[in-house]
């Protein structure tokens, strides 16, 4: 096949007959590392009462220990995927973190002793970090300008189908428990020797099936200019939007790369505009995380206990969140290329804010019941259709090429460090200042998170990432 020269590219202003079965494929299967991260994440609250008692877990560090120690390898990940991404590409690491997956989602279901436990968790954790990373990345990379936000949202769709089939699986094993006191001792004691293994290996369906697909996936165009393999991208933009819209974007992608200091790597990221770009990407992540909704469903349990439910009715208001949470990602996937990233954005900073203010109000006065699940579930339904897809959008999308994949790691390791000073503050905020103070400290987060975003953040709906990348790189 013939390959135009770069001098006789036209810049990609065309509007391509995009081939968007394909491209919907190949996003829909990098977005299954998506699904795992979603479910290794939540599965471990409905596990935690069994694997507990098998273990023989009474010590409260050693508990934090069990519960937390996933974070570790999703730093680690985090770090790793930014150098990894960049050496061996985007495609590689997606098939190692779903062995990853698959490895770790069965050796925790199966592990006889509590170090064998943890090490796999851990395992587990840098799946998570990797795919966290390269998923979203991914899709970026392969999207045409005016579908990437969908196609990128598609990441944080089955991110939410993935916490969605745990809760769904915690939620069945735990209805097998009777009411019969002697039946019941027989059931949790299956469950101590066997429920929550299942709970785990369940995972191993998907990453098997993702671990099968993801080789068949086209490299990311733009990591195969940057390695000078012209030809092979060219082929790829081809497959996704026809030979006009290959010999514009590879143009466009080539000019680009061709910027001065291109190859400075980490000294360019620090450097300004790049440290700038990062402080933006970083401040949306910890934004994102202490926005205070993971609180939602970290710690459901201690939420709707303190607002008069039972065991029964918590765990099936775990199971409404997890679908509101579903219903309005779906509702984000159809706005975000319409309405735009920023807009959304602080949209869902101001409306989270406002059902928290409102939770806090309501805990003040201990109101108890309907009022504290419905302001829950607002939370989450905002949450929902702005930061939660929108954040890993604009991540992906506000650095330039040539130093993406290392400012994304940075960006989602500072995510996970923000995820565990959420996940291990609220159980200290609420024993010292109550829950109602706590949802008022998210509330004065959120609204300060408006301000942020509206000062900081430059709208990128429709642009190519070159576009984005020339705009923010001047300003």
């Amino acid at each position: 096949m013939h390959m135009p020269s770069s001098a006789s590219l036209p810049h990609s202003s065309v509007h391509p007959d995009l081939h968007l079965g394909y491209i919907w494929t190949i996003a829909f299967i990098a977005a299954m590392g998506g699904l795992l991260f979603g479910y290794d994440w939540v599965v471990i609250g409905g596990a935690k009462p069994f694997y507990e008692v098998y273990f023989h877990l009474t010590s409260e560090a050693l508990i934090g220990w069990a519960n937390s120690c996933a974070l570790l390898g999703c730093f680690a990940g985090s770090l790793l995927a930014g150098s990894a991404a960049d050496k061996f590409g985007r495609k590689r690491l997606l098939v190692v973190s779903a062995l990853l997956f698959a490895l770790s989602s069965i050796s925790t279901g199966w592990a006889h002793s509590f170090n064998a436990f943890i090490f796999w968790r851990i395992i587990g954790g840098v799946a998570i970090g990797l795919a966290s990373n390269v998923s979203p990345m991914y899709i970026a990379e392969i999207s045409p300008a005016q579908w990437r936000g969908r196609l990128v949202s598609l990441n944080q769709l089955a991110i939410v189908i993935g916490i969605l089939a745990a809760q769904l699986v915690n939620w069945r094993i735990a209805e097998k428990i009777p009411a019969d006191p002697l039946q019941i001792v027989l059931a949790t004691s299956w469950n101590a020797q066997y429920g929550w293994r299942w709970m785990f290996t369940a995972v191993a369906v998907p990453a098997v099936l993702f671990l099968c697909s993801a080789p068949f996936i086209p490299e990311s165009p733009r990591w195969l200019v940057a390695q000078g393999n012209l030809q092979t991208a060219f082929e790829v933009l081809q497959r996704i939007g026809g030979q006009s819209y290959a010999q514009a974007e590879l143009s466009v992608i080539q000019n680009s790369l061709a910027a001065p200091h291109e190859r400075e790597g980490w000294r360019e990221l620090f450097a300004s505009p790049g440290r700038k770009l990062l402080a933006v990407g970083a401040t949306l992540a910890v934004l994102q995380q202490w926005s205070g909704i993971n609180v939602l469903f970290n710690y459901a349990q201690e939420v709707y206990r303190g607002a008069g439910y039972g065991v029964s009715e918590i765990l099936f208001n775990i199971v409404i969140t997890g679908a509101i949470n579903l219903i309005f990602t779906i509702i984000a996937m159809l706005l975000v290329d319409r309405f735009g990233r920023r807009r959304l954005m602080i949209f869902g900073c101001i409306a989270i804010g406002a059902s928290h203010l409102a939770a806090s109000v309501a805990y003040r006065l201990h109101a108890q019941g309907m009022w504290v699940l419905v302001l829950t579930l607002c939370a989450i339904a905002c949450y929902a259709m702005s930061l939660a897809p929108v954040t890993w959008v604009l991540i992906t999308e506000i650095f330039p090429n040539r130093m993406r994949a290392s400012a994304v790691s940075i960006s989602v390791a500072i995510l996970w460090v923000a995820s565990f000073v959420l996940t291990y503050t609220f159980p200290l905020i609420n024993r010292s200042l109550g829950t109602s103070s706590a949802f008022l400290i998210y509330a004065g987060i959120c609204f300060a998170g408006a301000v942020f975003v509206s000062i900081t953040v430059q709208e990128t709906k429709g642009r190519s990432l070159e576009g984005v990348e020339e705009s923010a790189m001047h300003r």
